[in-house]
Formats: C-alpha cells, sequence, structure tokens
C-alpha cells in the first residue's frame, strides 16, 4: 500500500489524475491494475487517464501518459495542455515550455489559464470513401456522417474501434459536423472505451480533415466539443501539415492524496 498525492485537471471536459514523480517515483508501467483503480469513477479518483510529470535531462519535464484501463498509452492532446497547467502551478516555468511525450518532443504556451501546445507535423492524411485516417500522436478515425445527431457514438465507434481493418491496437474514433465559423466533434476513444468529453489529438485530426475539404487555405479550425471550445492553428502544404498548435484552457479540478 502505497499514498499517492495527486492533482485532478480537465481539459473541456477530458480529465485527468496528475502525480509529481520529480522526487519520489510512485508509478510506474507495471502498475496497470493500480492506475485502473485510480481512474475508475465509481472506486478511484475517475477519470480519462493519468499522468506521471517526472524529470528529464534536456527538457523542462517528461509526460507519461496512460489512459484509464491503466494501459501506457500514445500521445493525449488535451493530457499535454493539463501537464503543461500542472507544470505551471509547480513553478517549473514561467510562460513557455518544452517537454518530451511518446512521440516526442513539444512546445507550450501558457497564458492565464489558456495553454497553445504543438504536435507533431502530419505528414499525409489517408482519405477514403467515407472517412479520413490520419495519425496526430493517437491514430483517429474522422467521418462526417449526414446524420450526425442520431449517431450512437458509443455503440458506433466501438463497432470502428474494433474493427478488423483497425487490429491489432484499434483505433480512436472521431465524428464531425460543419457548423457556423467552425466544426463540431464526438470522439469515441480507446483505452477509455467510452465517448469523452473532449479529445486533443481527435480535434486536432478532426480540423484537418476538415481543412482538407474546402476549397480554400485556412490556418485555424474552431471546434465545438461537448466539453467546451478549442482552436486548432497549423499550416498547411502540399505535403502535409505542420506547425499545429491545439489552444485551450487546462482547469484545476481538485487535489488530494489517494492509498492504493
Amino acid at each position: 500500500m502505497i499514498t499517492i498525492p495527486f492533482s485532478k485537471y480537465h481539459g473541456t471536459g477530458n480529465d485527468f489524475v496528475l502525480i509529481d514523480q520529480r522526487s519520489e517515483q510512485y508509478l510506474n508501467g507495471e502498475d496497470q491494475a493500480a492506475i485502473e483503480k485510480i481512474c475508475q469513477r465509481h472506486f478511484g479518483v475517475g477519470a480519462d487517464g493519468l499522468i506521471l510529470l517526472q524529470n528529464h535531462a534536456e527538457a523542462d519535464f517528461e509526460m507519461i501518459y496512460f489512459n484509464a484501463d491503466g494501459r501506457e498509452s500514445s500521445m493525449c492532446g488535451n493530457g499535454g495542455r493539463c501537464i503543461v497547467a500542472f507544470a505551471h502551478h509547480l513553478g517549473l516555468f514561467e510562460r513557455n515550455c518544452t517537454f518530451v511525450a511518446i512521440d516526442g518532443y513539444h512546445d507550450a504556451i501558457y497564458e492565464q489559464g489558456q495553454i497553445e501546445l504543438s504536435m507533431q507535423a502530419v505528414q499525409g492524411i489517408q482519405q477514403f470513401e467515407d472517412y479520413f485516417f490520419l495519425n496526430t500522436g493517437s491514430p483517429h478515425y474522422v467521418s462526417f456522417p449526414n446524420d450526425f445527431d442520431s449517431v450512437n457514438i458509443i455503440k458506433k465507434g466501438r463497432s470502428i474501434r474494433y474493427s478488423k481493418a483497425f487490429q491489432p491496437n484499434g483505433t480512436n474514433v472521431n465524428f464531425v459536423r460543419p457548423i457556423e465559423n467552425g466544426i463540431e466533434v464526438a470522439t469515441y476513444e480507446r483505452g477509455v472505451e467510452d465517448e469523452t468529453l473532449s479529445c486533443g489529438t481527435g480535434v486536432t485530426a478532426a480540423a484537418l480533415s476538415y481543412a482538407t475539404t474546402l476549397p480554400h487555405v485556412v490556418e485555424s479550425v474552431a471546434v465545438s466539443t461537448k466539453g467546451g471550445m478549442l482552436t486548432v492553428k497549423f499550416k498547411q502544404s502540399e505535403n502535409g501539415f505542420d506547425n499545429i498548435w491545439l489552444c485551450g484552457s487546462a482547469i484545476k479540478v481538485f487535489e488530494g492524496v489517494i492509498t492504493v
């Protein structure tokens, strides 16, 4: 049994348990059961994922991300924004920082609770008859259903996530509707195995996919999720997208200790 101090943050409703491991190692990738228990909403703190903040020799800190199922996972954009807010609260930087995640280095800007997070460049988007597929740090299926309001996000998302086309690792699934001045996005997240109120890499994937459908070049897309608003900024060229930034708020919910 160990007692772990933690903080809980959310980025547009996508919520995470954050643990400062700079001076003491509480958890690692072998602690799947403990991490899953912490993330359980009825028996633990409750979260879409858990994030460890650790020292790094060349960056301000390192981000280790686990899904709610306790497994270490690919990049989480909203989690990235939340760990930046957490690191700012810990006094690790003033306005600008650089951290390392599973997909490499990320730059971030903190300004009064608003975080701009650099995302990895996207070299290509695969376009199929009725969906797009791309990797924005995590793999994402993106579709634009005509019947957006009637889509069962969990049922339809789960069927795509586990379909043969995306095995063995599966994919995240996003349903998108163009709205005035942007898009609306709903996401089924693998690892959480449920719809989440927001997904940072999913929002990014949806914005880039939407940009490819437009007859003119844009440099940003406003995105509405069930948890709030985000903005994705980028540069588009014939080679894909780069200088991608995921922008929005990250808010501390509470802090405490848990024994596992």
